[in-house]
């Protein structure tokens, strides 16, 4: 495989990054699969739109249909730096990790029997899926919930709360 991309000035800017750092650019494409940053600092890449992506999950902690709810073409960002990305020669780049995570501030004040309201935002064949904070939904396990649709709400019962897997267990309150 051709790999002329991999040029010394790039790879000497790749490798000066620190785990964390954070990076500023302009979004230049945005694709299917991630999006790609134009860095403020640091060379082109000879291939891609940008020497930054963001892999879709990085963009943001709550669920979204579409990149371009989050961010546009042209639109500039500061990214947490994550890896080296070898193969590809560019930076992995993370835009959620320069927020707080709301699941686990949630977490801190919630607790298993507390009573919450919210609304469903996708209903599975296992169940449905409640916001009840913002950038927080949890699970009522149903099997075959038809009577339940998006953008209804209701009560519901914490049964438990999952900090490392970002899990909440919810039930429909009586």
């Amino acid at each position: 495989m051709d790999r002329s991309f991999d040029t010394p000035e790039l790879r000497a800017f790749l490798e000066s990054l620190s785990w964390g750092e954070l990076l500023s650019g302009t979004v230049a494409a945005i694709e299917r699969f991630g999006v790609f940053v134009a860095l403020d600092r640091g060379p082109e890449h000879p291939l891609f739109p940008g020497v930054g992506f963001i892999a879709i999950p990085e963009l943001s902690w709550r669920r979204f249909a579409a990149a371009t709810e989050i961010v546009q073409v042209g639109k500039r960002v500061t990214c947490a730096f994550l890896q080296f990305d070898t193969w590809n020669m560019e930076a992995r780049l993370s835009l959620r990790a320069t927020h707080p995570d709301p699941f686990k501030l949630f977490a801190d004040r919630v607790a298993v029997g507390d009573e919450l309201s919210g609304r469903i935002t996708v209903v599975v064949p296992f169940g449905v899926f409640v916001r009840v904070a913002d950038g927080v939904e949890g699970l009522i396990h149903q099997p075959n919930p038809t009577s339940m649709m998006p953008g209804d709400e209701l009560s519901v019962v914490v049964t438990g709360v999952d900090r490392e897997r970002r899990q909440l267990a919810l039930r429909k309150s009586e």
